[in-house]
């Protein structure tokens, strides 16, 4: 792998990184964009020559120079995906334990928002999977990645909306609250300290920005199953659990959407 540092004069505002992002997406020879818009600098690390990258970036005419460029050691290039791989082992661990416990407790509780934010988990525990293959892979690989987690998205989201009429015509017991409420806090400090490491990597490629989209979404929901929980005991009624479990698959819906939007 190389790595070429250019100088781009006339980048100074994101319009400028979201053209330079979309003329060298047409290679697969792009490894990863590091963008330094303040002092109108650029790091990519490609496969190949600089040549072919250089000759892009200057065709968008926005006063491009070559500041350096070379292999990079073998160390260099352990620090560059290692941390992102370690991070994302993190989170995928957390999200799939979380997973088995609120599908459990779920169950258990007769809760729906539990169960729908344990199969929301389970979708994260893939993409977090899928994520870990992309790293070090080119842009086009991370797009795809990112693509195949909005589709898997969707189709959790419209199997649980089916879930949620299904009890809403029939009669279902009463959620244990204080168990919703207990479960969701805890899976709630668990996605913020996920949200925390995604955002320190600092990373504006697909598969990572797709990532932290799903925690975001996470922290939304669990908030919400709290807010339930407490609404089954002050109304002493199983609809705010049936309510935001609604609520939980249209977020995943949006979520999905908002990657899938990414993955183009």
């Amino acid at each position: 792998m190389n790595k070429s540092v250019f100088r781009i004069s006339k980048m100074d505002c994101p319009s400028e990184e979201q053209m330079i992002r979309m003329k060298l997406c047409e290679t697969d020879q792009i490894r990863s964009l590091d963008f330094d818009i303040p002092n109108r600098q650029l790091t990519v690390y490609h496969a190949g020559n600089q040549q072919d990258v250089f000759q892009r970036l200057d065709a968008l005419r926005l006063d491009t120079s070559l500041i350096s460029s070379g292999p990079i050691d073998g160390m260099e290039k352990m620090d560059f995906a290692s941390g992102e791989r370690k991070t994302l082992w993190i989170v995928l661990i957390i999200n799939f334990s979380f997973f088995l416990i609120e599908m459990v407790t779920g169950l258990l509780s007769k809760s729906m928002g539990l169960v729908a934010d344990s199969l929301d988990m389970l979708a994260d525990s893939l993409v977090y999977g899928l994520a870990l293959l992309a790293v070090g892979g080119t842009i086009g690989l991370k797009k795809k990645v990112a693509g195949f987690a909005g589709y898997f998205q969707i189709i959790l989201a419209v199997l649980g909306f089916i879930e949620v009429s299904r009890r809403f015509a029939g009669f279902e017991k009463m959620p244990d609250f204080q168990t919703m409420i207990y479960v969701s806090i805890a899976a709630l400090s668990a996605n913020v300290f996920c949200l925390y490491l995604l955002q320190q990597r600092k990373s504006n490629e697909a598969h990572m920005q797709a990532s932290m989209i799903f925690t975001s979404n996470d922290i939304i929901i669990n908030s919400g199953v709290i807010v339930a929980g407490l609404l089954v005991y002050w109304l002493d009624s199983s609809y705010p659990d049936l309510i935001i479990g609604g609520i939980v698959f249209i977020i995943v819906a949006r979520g999905a959407y908002r990657i899938l939007q990414l993955a183009k």
